[in-house]
């Protein structure tokens, strides 16, 4: 299938009322995972590259660089999406280096600023026949950012996505961005009000902190993007400590990423077969 564009990917989950995982990309060897998990799975995926990834690498190109290559060498359908950009230089540079998506969040900014910003984002993706992601409402988290009792208004989700002219709208419904317990409560009529109210995909940030059962419940509500971070970091990082523990005289890194990448894949080719099937009314 190799690189794919993400709204084909969306879409076509949104039309099929079931989820597709969104994934963050850290290093290359999570990107590798990420993409094995997708062709056991046989299923598509988005790998994510945040603002903060970007930082971490010194820059966008090298790390973009190897997901897009990853993407085209696959048998899998990858798409490849830049996260939480609060840059929109960052979100051009994204689309000129072929990004399917972008997204582009303004939503600690004041309303009408935000609108503003993110139809500029907009005007130049569309230009390019790149999908774009808009936030609004404050997901939790990430530094005491954002308040986490805040929650996306239907109605000025409605005006917000026709002002701008988004493809698809992450919204705030309770879950909160690095969350390390699966404890979050989703509030499962909103997200069905604004599935009501949009003609666009939902996408929900935090997911790590949301258990199998309630993000299931949240697809059949109307989620269709699920993003996932904080969680797959935890395998990974949880992996490695494991073979250090019993492994302490290694000191060829190969030697304890690999078991991590693996682990961090098996993860992830659940949570994509999880979010697939949500929308079967069968148990889990």
């Amino acid at each position: 299938m190799t690189l794919t564009g993400t709204r084909g990917i969306v879409d076509d989950a949104a039309r099929a009322g079931t989820g597709i995982g969104a994934f963050n990309v850290i290093h290359l060897e999570t990107a590798e995972g990420l993409v094995a998990a997708a062709e056991r799975a046989q299923l598509p995926v988005i790998l994510q590259i945040s603002q903060n990834c970007v930082a971490y690498h010194g820059g966008l190109q090298p790390i973009a660089r190897a997901c897009l290559a990853a993407a085209e060498g696959s048998s899998a359908s990858v798409a490849v999406h830049l996260d939480h950009a609060e840059s929109e230089d960052l979100t051009r540079e994204a689309i000129d280096l072929g990004f399917g998506s972008v997204m582009y969040d303004g939503a600690t900014l004041p309303y009408n600023e935000n609108v503003a910003a993110t139809k500029r984002v907009t005007d130049y993706a569309h230009a390019a026949g790149v999908f774009v992601e808009a936030e609004l409402g404050e997901v939790g988290g990430k530094d005491g950012a954002h308040a986490p009792g805040v929650r996306t208004d239907p109605d000025e989700a409605t005006r917000f996505v026709a002002e701008t002219g988004v493809d698809a709208l992450a919204v705030a419904v309770g879950s909160s961005h690095a969350m390390t317990e699966r404890v979050a409560s989703l509030d499962l009529d909103l997200i069905a009000r604004l599935h009501a109210a949009l003609d666009v995909p939902l996408v929900l940030h935090g997911s790590s902190g949301v258990a199998d059962d309630v993000l299931t419940l949240a697809v059949r509500a109307g989620m269709t993007k699920i993003n996932v971070s904080t969680h797959l970091n935890g395998i990974f990082t949880g992996a490695i400590r494991e073979f250090l523990t019993r492994n302490p005289a290694v000191v060829d890194s190969r030697k304890y990423l690999a078991p991590a990448r693996d682990a961090l894949s098996a993860e992830a080719e659940r949570l994509l077969r999880l979010f697939a099937l949500a929308s079967d009314e069968s148990p889990q």
